[in-house]
């Protein structure tokens, strides 16, 4: 019996591990709520815009290729979601602090 409620603890603790969400620095995610930016994109999942994850995964952008596309952004590059609008209120330093924690996803 131990062993068995071992094994299954060992077991959901390993999928609780899997399922888990890539966790945003503070500092970058007071920036992402502060532009709005989390109100179409997540970390991992889709929502109305690419997950940031999926971003990566599609082109390895450089920071300042997608401060470039924070500010004019290119809706042939995503087929399949609503084109972004240019968030052009973003200060350029936020968007390249933003732009370079993206860069670190895989």
């Amino acid at each position: 019996m131990k062993k068995t409620f071992l094994t299954v603890a060992v077991v959901l603790g390993i999928a609780s591990v899997s399922k888990a969400q890539t966790k945003i620095p503070p500092d970058v995610e007071k920036l992402l709520q502060k532009n709005t930016c989390l109100a179409c994109h997540k970390v991992d999942t889709r929502l109305v815009g690419p997950a940031y994850k999926e971003v990566m995964k599609k082109k390895r952008y450089k920071p300042e290729q997608i401060v470039e596309l924070i500010y004019k952004p290119n809706p042939a590059n995503w087929e399949g979601y609503p084109p972004m609008a240019p968030m052009t209120q973003v200060p350029k330093d936020e968007a390249l602090k933003i732009a370079k924690w993206i860069t670190t996803l895989k």
